[in-house]
């Protein structure tokens, strides 16, 4: 298999109430079977109820749940010499950081015990915004990983 390049980023339109590309993102991730414009509805009721909640602007609600959420360091495994693999901590770029917390954010409001997705989404979004909930917890996890392996930071490459 060739190992020459890697494989060109894909482009989001911006969303067309916030115009926002991140906004994009997160309706993509709640979509499912194509159903775009039901993941359109669940998101913006989901950041109108979390607006509601908080007292803030939907837009900015959303912009600090994600900041909240989004990782500065994880591990990742690298084989060293005879077959030993190690956790190596690295720093996680910021078109990464953005995609975790997205994903942390769906996959976690859809574990939740709401009854509709868009009192979950909702419901998630200002426990990030609080800097509590199950997506905090898996960022805090990350980053209690990559403290405990430090001490292998150097076979980073």
């Amino acid at each position: 298999m060739a190992r020459r390049s890697g494989v060109p980023k894909k482009d989001v339109l911006p969303d067309p109430r916030y115009n926002s590309k991140v906004v994009t993102k997160l309706i993509n991730q709640v979509m499912l079977d194509g159903k775009k414009e039901i993941a359109q509805n669940i998101v913006y009721n989901a950041f109108d109820a979390a607006s509601a909640k908080i007292g803030a602007p939907q837009m900015d609600v959303f912009s600090q749940a994600i900041e909240n959420i989004s990782p500065i360091v994880e591990t990742k495994s690298r084989r060293i010499g005879g077959g030993a693999n190690y956790q190596v901590p690295v720093e996680v770029t910021k078109d990464r950081r953005q995609t975790l917390a997205i994903r942390w954010l769906v996959n976690f409001s859809r574990k939740r015990s709401e009854r509709t997705m868009i009192e979950r989404l909702a419901a998630e979004i200002v426990d990030a915004y609080n800097n509590t909930g199950a997506s905090i917890k898996r960022k805090e996890e990350m980053h209690r990983q990559a403290e405990a392996n430090k001490a292998f930071a150097h076979m980073r490459w």
